[in-house]
């Protein structure tokens, strides 16, 4: 099968949609022969092609500025139409798409989020979108959270423009990959001639694991995502203003280390508070994760999986998660980690953690049998060649 997956952004499995798309793709290509177009900022990397064993790889530029964005959001309301279905649409992509298929023969385009699944493909080449998060949930799940009327009243207005977007691309799709069984559910249910298929997100479980010697710091506990991502800032400015000044009250000695690239002013600011530490961008989270007592992933919004929580169980980490944190991943609360919606119980989980070991060795042994049970990458990238094979015999 000859396949070519366009994706919004290089992959690289450093950060979390760009770590799924990598080790999707990998996987693909040690089967099929596989061609990548990137929609990117970055430099054009050979040693992808060569990591992965690509047979083209494509990139086409792509540099928005703040500024610019703000002004297409204004546009957008005023055309009346979805600012994000508009933002990754570029004819100078659709050109790339359009030579590459002049180029080769493809048997499927795999399309990276439902953002790119806009594109035109040649009829009876089948259309694979992989959704990282049904988007119009993340978006209303911001609007519901949100206290900031303009960030407020226009997630609103996008869920609602995205929303038929998004599942008119699945319905006309000939196969849509999700991460979860609670997202199949979802979209079966909104979309019920969706020919949908889980395909989990993942973890390296060679690469993430505690046998590199590094010993756990005592009172040390970490977050590890993202930083410009919404959902990212929203939960480490709640955990901060919430849930830190009753650890600190209980567990002095505690540091928190908040760990992920590109992080904006407000919480660059964080590191101004007593036994705070924002990193920025690193070249390895390991270190970082190998030293932690105990993870956090204080969510209030998501779609989707986090791999942040996959990645700390696989380093044998305790974790304390949000319901919406560890939303979609088949963990059990008080076996694999500790789970807690509101300030009070999350801190006390936080705190019951660093104060108990035996506890956080019991939570990480469960949670590392678990990713190599059910989300080593090895068998996410086997779920998705199976789909993929399904989809291709019903074509």
């Amino acid at each position: 099968m000859n396949l070519l997956m366009v994706s919004p952004h290089l992959p690289n499995p450093s950060w979390g949609a760009g770590t799924r798309s990598y080790y999707l793709l990998k996987a693909l290509a040690e089967t099929y022969n596989v061609s990548l177009l990137s929609l990117t900022d970055e430099q054009t990397s050979a040693s992808l092609a060569q990591e992965v064993h690509l047979k083209r790889l494509r990139q086409v530029p792509l540099r928005v500025s703040l500024r610019r964005k703000r002004t297409q959001q204004l546009t957008s309301v005023i055309r009346n139409r979805s600012y994000l279905a508009d933002t990754y649409y570029h004819k100078d992509v659709q050109q790339a798409i359009n030579d590459m298929i002049a180029q080769d023969t493809y048997d499927a385009v795999i399309f990276e989020s439902v953002f790119m699944a806009g594109y035109c493909v040649p009829e009876g080449v089948m259309v694979i979108i992989d959704q990282h998060n049904i988007e119009h949930e993340l978006l209303q799940r911001t609007y519901e959270q949100e206290q900031a009327w303009s960030r407020k009243w226009f997630n609103g207005w996008e869920a609602r423009k995205l929303k038929p977007i998004e599942l008119a691309r699945c319905r006309n799709a000939q196969g849509v990959l999700v991460t979860s069984e609670r997202e199949y559910f979802l979209l079966k249910q909104l979309v019920p001639q969706c020919r949908a298929a889980v395909v989990p997100n993942g973890v390296d479980t060679h690469i993430f694991d505690k046998t590199d010697g590094q010993q756990e710091i005592a009172g040390r506990i970490i977050f590890t995502g993202t930083m410009n991502y919404y959902p990212n800032i929203q939960a480490v400015l709640f955990f901060a203003r919430e849930c830190w000044p009753r650890i600190q009250a209980q567990v002095p000695e505690a540091t928190w280390q908040i760990v992920g690239k590109s992080p904006p002013p407000e919480v660059v600011q964080l590191a101004q508070i007593p036994g705070v530490t924002v990193t920025g961008a690193v070249p390895d989270v390991k270190p970082y994760l190998a030293t932690a007592a105990v993870a956090i992933a204080p969510l209030l919004i998501g779609s989707g999986t986090r791999l942040k929580i996959l990645e700390a169980l696989a380093m044998h980490k305790a974790v304390v998660s949000t319901s919406v944190g560890c939303e979609g991943l088949v963990v059990e609360t008080g076996k694999h980690l500790s789970v807690a919606d509101q300030a009070e119980p999350f801190a006390q989980a936080v705190i019951d953690l660093l104060h108990h070991p035996e506890k956080r060795v019991s939570l990480g042994n469960a949670g590392r049998a678990l990713v190599e049970a059910e989300y080593s990458w090895e068998q996410c990238g086997t779920s998705f060649i199976h789909a993929l094979e399904n989809w291709e015999g019903i074509k």
